[in-house]
Formats: structure tokens, sequence, C-alpha cells
């Protein structure tokens, strides 16, 4: 056999050898707290205190990454990729529980400063996709994190591949509003619906400060002190993109154009229904609603971020001052032109009437409703033209504060 013969007859071989499959690791969580230590109802981690000294503060969470699909306000159910919360379950039922489970947004991460968090990815494949042998990673956006690896950039971390699992360690040191997305093919992830909301709670929640014991940074004073709070994240979805991706067609990167805005995943009027939207295949994919409510006099929290990968929004609320007091996790205030002192420098908050925000930003906002008579108010995007589900002529990113 000659050379150009021997080739012919190893390139044949090469093309009926079955394609190469991805390794699979196993699902496998870990968390220091002991077996058996329930889910708390108000973070959904499973939290503990483990003896010391010192005492460690610990917090645990499971997430699944994986396919599914979400129901937009005009009912049209669009394929999605997600996050689903596994949080309590077996690792041997993580496959089944997860497959075709994604959410959106995401299952909200709620920490608190000072715990050791621990963040179990496990990724559980594309049912609708099963060509796709995409990796998947946490990247919690802007938060100081233990050590590179556990950034979740690909180029300098751990990706997590298909049927495999990987636990992230961070010591939560610094409070405010973030957010966490998947970093693998950050603009084809992030559209298609994996992202959710995040924020720390200070150390000093707890104590009493000026009549409230709740606020959004360890101010000294109580000046972010609220009474009851809300996570509003932004992101709109372009469906010839979701479509495409369901289909396995060329991804219209270029012509990438989002005509469902959305407020915790829900255009109006679904941003006011209060319980899960349900899709096609019988599955809760959105449980967090836009509702925002109060009882005259209270002051409330809004911890906004928008993780929209195409447009700026500015959001305002009819009626309402807002005054922000943080931008970007950070709380507004500067040095104290007096020098050193219990309040560690100079409030630098603001009161306006709207706020805008790109892609990767948070701010947080107070509205005081003591000055304002009670009824319904409607926190809305300005950019009219995002006041619209797809087609619909009315609808998108819209919700209402109800004041009692």
């Amino acid at each position: 056999m000659n050379m150009r013969n021997l080739a012919v007859f190893l390139c044949s071989i090469l093309f009926w050898l079955p394609p190469a499959s991805p390794s699979f690791g196993g699902v496998y969580s870990q968390c220091p707290c002991p077996p058996g230590t329930p889910v708390s109802p108000e973070t959904g981690n499973i939290e503990c205190t483990l003896p010391g000294p010192p005492a460690q503060d610990v917090a645990c969470k499971h997430l699944a990454a994986g396919d599914g699909f979400v129901k937009m306000a005009d009912g049209r159910d669009m394929y999605c990729f997600g996050f689903s919360d596994m949080t309590g379950v077996m690792d041997d039922m993580v496959m089944h529980d997860g497959m075709l489970n994604a959410n959106f947004p995401g299952p909200v991460i709620d920490v608190r400063e000072g715990q050791d968090f621990y963040l179990t990815l496990s990724n559980v494949g594309m049912a609708i996709r099963p060509d796709l042998f995409d990796p998947h990673t946490v990247h919690f956006h802007g938060l100081a994190n233990a050590a590179t690896v556990f950034d979740g950039e690909p180029m300098a971390s751990i990706s997590v591949n298909m049927g495999s699992s990987l636990t992230y360690y961070y010591r939560v040191a610094e409070p405010g509003t973030y957010m966490y997305h998947c970093h693998v093919e950050a603009t084809e992830h992030m559209q298609m619906g994996m992202l959710a909301n995040l924020y720390v709670r200070p150390a000093q929640d707890g104590t009493p400060i000026n009549g409230y014991t709740r606020f959004a940074y360890n101010d000294g004073d109580g000046s972010t002190g609220y009474d009851v709070f809300f996570p509003i994240q932004i992101h709109s979805f372009d469906p010839n993109f979701h479509d495409a991706d369901e289909t396995i067609q060329p991804l219209p990167f270029a012509a990438m154009k989002d005509v469902y805005p959305m407020l915790n995943g829900r255009g109006y009027p679904d941003t006011l229904n209060a319980g899960d939207l349900v899709n096609k295949n019988g599955n809760a994919a959105q449980k967090l609603d836009s509702r925002i409510t109060a009882t005259h006099g209270q002051k409330i929290l809004l911890r906004v971020s928008s993780l929209a990968t195409v447009d700026f929004y500015t959001l305002t609320v009819l009626g309402l001052p807002m005054k922000v007091i943080g931008k970007d996790a950070r709380l507004l205030r500067g040095p104290d032109p007096d020098g050193p002192g219990p309040l560690q420098g100079k409030d630098l908050y603001y009161d306006t009437q709207s706020i805008t925000l790109g892609g990767g930003e948070s701010t947080d906002v107070l509205l005081d409703t003591s000055g304002v008579s009670p009824g319904a108010y409607f926190l809305y995007v300005t950019n009219l033209n995002n006041l619209s589900n797809d087609a619909e002529d009315y609808g998108g990113m819209m919700t209402e504060i109800t004041i009692n």
C-alpha cells in the first residue's frame, strides 16, 4: 500500500469513529455544615456556625447549570440557558432535577458580610441541545474573590464540564449589591439567561441605629436603614437569537436586538404576578416577581442591577423621590473634610428622579414613603420603546409600587 492509499484508509477509519465524548466527573457538592442542616427559608442557603476559636459563620448553596424554557408576558415560550437551585437536593438526584429546569433569572444569592460561602455548581447539560458540551462557571461580578481560581472567568479560573461539579469558596468581605452570571462564552450565555441577583448584607445588620435594624451598608449612623427591600434586575431577550440557539443556527451576534425588556425576568403585567410562571414543560422557571409593596411611612431599599447585553436603561418612579446611596456595591461616602470620624467620611448621597444603568452596573436606592399618599406608583423605564413585549403595544419593563 503506497502512502496515498494509506492516508485515505486512515482518514476513512477516523471518519467512522464515534465523536469524542466529554469526561464526566460526577456531581459532588461540598459544605462543611453537618449533614441534615436545613435550608434557611430566609436566604435559601444551608447555614451553620462551626465552633472555633474563632467561630466560623458558614453558608452553602448548590446551583445546576442547564437549559429550559421561560414564558414571556405575551405568552411565548422562549428557549433559554440558566441556573436552578439544587440546595438540599441529594447529589444523586441533581442531574434528574436540574435537567431542563433553567430558571430566569437564576436563584438569588443572599449572603452576609463575614460568612464563608461555599457555592457548588453542577453542569447538568443541555437537554434541547445535546450537541452542546459547553462548560459553565459562576462569576460574582464585582465581588472580591478568595482566589483567582474561583473568579469564574475561564481564562484565569476553572470551568465546569457537563456532568461535573465545582465548589467555589468565598470569604464574603464587602456588603453591597452585586450580580452573578456565567462567564463562558459570556455574550451568548448571558443573552440566553445565565444570570441572577446577588447581594451581601452588612455586618451592621441587627444593630439598632436611629430606629432601624436593617441597612444597605455599614454606614455608622443608620442613614442607609430600610424597612423592606426588593432586588430588581434588568435584562432583555432577543427572540431571534434564542430561536437560532434552539434550532442550531448561526447566532446573530452583530444583529442582536432585544425586544423583550424585563424586570426580574418578567414583562408587565407578569411583573405583578406573585406566583411562579410555568412554562410549556410544566416547570416553574420564573420564581422572582417584581411587585414592590410597603406600608405608608416605611423606607424601601431597591437593589437595582443590570446584566443587559445590548442597551442602557433608565428607570424612574412617578411621584416617589429616589435617594441614591450606593453605586456598584460601594457606599456613596467621600473623604471627611474635618478629618476621620465615626461616619468614615462625608455623605455623597443624592436625590434624583431616575437612574441609568448599563450591563454590569448596580445602584442602591432608598424610597421614603412617609411624604406621599398611599396608593399605586409605577417603576418603569423611560425608554418608551421598551414598554412593550415584542410586538405588543404594552408591557415590558414596568412594575408597580403599592403603598398601603
